[in-house]
């Protein structure tokens, strides 16, 4: 919703809005705007008001703001109808798959800061290279909206000239109740497929139905851009074309054939450093191979998204593999939150990440275990949704080989689901990974978790960990908590955030 409001603001809206009261980051974004959200409540909404736009966690039947715009009859659309009608207006590509979506939105982003486009990227977190906002433009946009884009005599000279300017607008679109097919792509990135969101999908066959009716509502001879080393994405491509034979294939990743075909390279002074045939050597800064694929398929949208503007990528080879040096990542995605050294001297690096799924969990810690090597890896994980939980129990118990200790907390509720109809807890989970793994930890709050933590921190890391300490919070709820927990104990010498 942040991001929408930073668009609609940035094309000349008036905006007001409502939320709860908890503090979020989207908060500063909002203030730098100069916008403050007020309680929800019926007296929000006016006549006068044009058009209300809410998020799927507000029922129309509940929520006090909705149903005084119902009742006054001012229009009201979910935010995915207003991010696909927004869509309509632009070369638009939609970034989708059940991992990766935020990163690779963000990798596409910084890459077209470097490019000449007409262009303009909503990603669903901050992203740092965006200036720590979740919606980059690029000047040529900026241009355009002044007036400036063309060398022109005239007011209506220059906006005629906008209109011929190609506009690109690439959005990460999310799978969740279908709510992509409001979306109007006329380009598709797939990352990945597999079971999830299982209050809505019971099944792989139902969430891949969802991807093949999405990838579908590309135009004729429209283009697909794919990840080949996700068996899942692969097999739903060839469902999808299956149907729609006219549709362009680009896949990238180490199984991919053509200018994508991706090859690792060494990790070295924290760079992961790889080659694809279109770019030959390249690196990034932020840890995991999944975001040197991520970072491939961004690399491939763009190319794509030049030759739609005439324009031969080949040419454009140094500004890609500068947007990819420049990107460093986003919030909650391997962010750094912190340091602090012990009474030892050894380095503990705070990290925080939204991993919530077992295939990202595991990926990602086995990402921390290459780019930190050498340090003593620490997980305080908190499962999101009950039924996510209860349908991949196994899978998440076994996704935490690559941390060394692992703390697991109660499970992180939603709004959609009732916690009394499950059997399932925190609890279990840590029953079932003590399974896979020798040191595991159930500690139900963050106070409990916190203070654990922080007695391992406070020992000697040992000479099996020469580099210290990573203390990693993972999971979409609001575990990162029993980090900001640990550093405020007193009981380490707290450096400050590394960005």
């Amino acid at each position: 919703m942040a991001a929408l409001v930073e668009i609609f603001f940035a094309a000349g809206a008036a905006i007001t809005g409502s939320d709860v009261s908890e503090r979020f980051y989207t908060d500063e974004i909002l203030e730098s705007l100069k916008i403050k959200a007020l309680p929800f409540s019926e007296s929000n909404i006016t006549k006068d008001i044009d058009l209300v736009v809410y998020s799927s966690a507000y029922k129309l039947d509940q929520n006090p703001d909705l149903i005084a715009a119902q009742r006054l009859g001012v229009p009201c659309a979910l935010y995915t109808e207003a991010l696909g009608a927004y869509s309509e207006r632009a070369f638009s590509a939609g970034v989708c798959g059940v991992h990766g979506k935020t990163s690779t939105t963000g990798i596409a982003g910084t890459i077209l800061s470097e490019l000449d486009l007409n262009a303009q990227v909503l990603a669903g977190s901050v992203i740092n290279s965006f200036g720590k906002k979740c919606v980059y433009t690029s000047p040529a946009a900026t241009a355009c909206k002044a007036g400036n884009c063309g060398k022109t005599e005239t007011a209506a000279a220059a906006s005629q000239a906008c209109d011929r300017a190609q506009k690109f607008f690439v959005a990460e679109t999310c799978e969740y109740q279908r709510h992509f097919m409001s979306f109007c792509p006329r380009v598709i990135l797939l990352t990945s497929v597999e079971s999830d969101h299982q209050d809505y999908y019971p099944t792989f066959a139902d969430i891949q139905a969802a991807f093949v009716d999405y990838i579908c509502k590309l135009p004729q001879g429209g283009t697909l851009v794919y990840c080949a080393d996700d068996q899942g994405a692969v097999e739903t491509v060839k469902i999808a074309l299956k149907k729609r034979s006219d549709i362009k294939t680009v896949p990238y990743g180490t199984k991919a054939a053509g200018p994508w075909r991706l090859e690792w390279r060494e990790v070295k002074e924290q760079k992961n450093n790889f080659w694809t045939q279109a770019l030959g050597e390249a690196f990034l800064r932020v840890p995991g191979k999944h975001e040197v694929l991520d970072a491939c398929g961004a690399a491939a949208l763009c190319a794509c998204l030049l030759r739609e503007a005439g324009k031969n990528p080949s040419g454009y080879i140094e500004q890609i593999k500068r947007g990819l040096e420049k990107f460093s990542g986003g919030k909650r995605r391997s962010e750094v939150t912190g340091r602090a050294k012990n009474s030892f001297g050894d380095d503990i690096v705070f990290v925080d990440d939204y991993g919530h799924h077992p295939t990202a969990v595991k990926t990602t810690l086995a990402g921390f275990r290459d780019f930190y090597s050498g340090k003593k890896i620490i997980v305080d994980f908190m499962s999101h949704t009950y039924s996510r939980t209860q349908a991949l129990l196994k899978e998440f118990a076994a996704s935490f080989d690559s941390a060394d200790t692992v703390i697991l907390n109660k499970i992180y509720s939603s709004a959609r689901e009732n916690p009394a109809d499950f059997s399932i807890t925190g609890k279990t989970l840590a029953d079932e990974a003590a399974k896979f793994h020798k040191d595991v930890h159930y500690k139900e709050d963050f106070d409990s978790a916190a203070s654990f933590g922080a007695e391992i921190l406070s020992k000697k890391a040992g000479a099996e960990f020469p580099n210290g300490y990573l203390f990693v919070t993972m999971g979409a709820g609001d575990n990162w908590k029993v980090a900001q927990k640990i550093m405020a104990a007193g009981g380490l010498e707290v450096l400050g955030d590394e960005k």
